[in-house]
């Protein structure tokens, strides 16, 4: 994955919420125990801590000051924008072999790329459900954001039910929803070829 996809994802979001972005936005999300702005929130917290992790390639854990989750919803939106964008710089310009830390092993740059596109898709489908608005991912992008984190899920029914089952958003058939989601953001000729438990 690449900084084109992060751009893509970003547009995605910011043009399915933007819409809603007079609504309310203290609204509860399924799934979660936050509320669409405090979801929004967290989505751009996390591509702004994916950026700085690629950008400083640092092995251990990094403390960001959070993103307001009582922003006005269109300044949250235009904060998921301005973070997708560093974010996408970040891995527009990162060598290959960059690597950065994240719980879940040592990314590089296609991993982080996947790992925002993951929570600007699946964070924007928990927005977009809560506010009631549409909200509709490149089929092609996200087979490729499964493909990457996900390797072990297959695409059926189709890739965005499978990337919402990976991320144990629904349920699918004789597939018991994931008690938690875990990916893998090392390259992935690191993935030794099993499922994590």
């Amino acid at each position: 994955m690449e900084a084109r996809d992060v751009r893509d994802a970003t547009a995605t979001l910011v043009d399915a919420l933007a819409p809603a972005a007079g609504g309310d936005w203290s609204v509860g999300v399924a799934h979660l125990t936050w509320s669409a702005a405090e979801t929004a929130a967290h989505c751009a917290s996390g591509l702004l801590w994916y950026g700085v992790n690629l950008a400083t390639r640092t092995e251990r854990r990094t403390a960001l000051p959070p993103v307001r989750a009582d922003a006005p919803p269109r300044d949250l939106l235009g904060t998921i924008d301005g973070a997708g964008g560093l974010l996408a710089f970040v891995v527009g310009k990162a060598p290959a072999q960059a690597r950065g830390f994240h719980p879940r092993g040592m990314a590089d740059p296609s991993g982080f790329a996947a790992m925002g596109c993951d929570e600007l898709l699946v964070h924007g489908w928990d927005i977009a459900s809560a506010l009631g608005v549409g909200f509709d991912p490149s089929p092609e992008l996200v087979a490729r954001v499964l493909g990457r984190l996900f390797p072990w899920v297959p695409p059926e029914p189709d890739p965005w039910s499978a990337l919402l089952w990976a991320n144990g958003r629904l349920d699918l058939p004789r597939r018991p929803r994931p008690k938690m989601w875990k990916w893998h953001c090392a390259p992935l000729a690191e993935w030794d070829g099993t499922i994590p438990a």
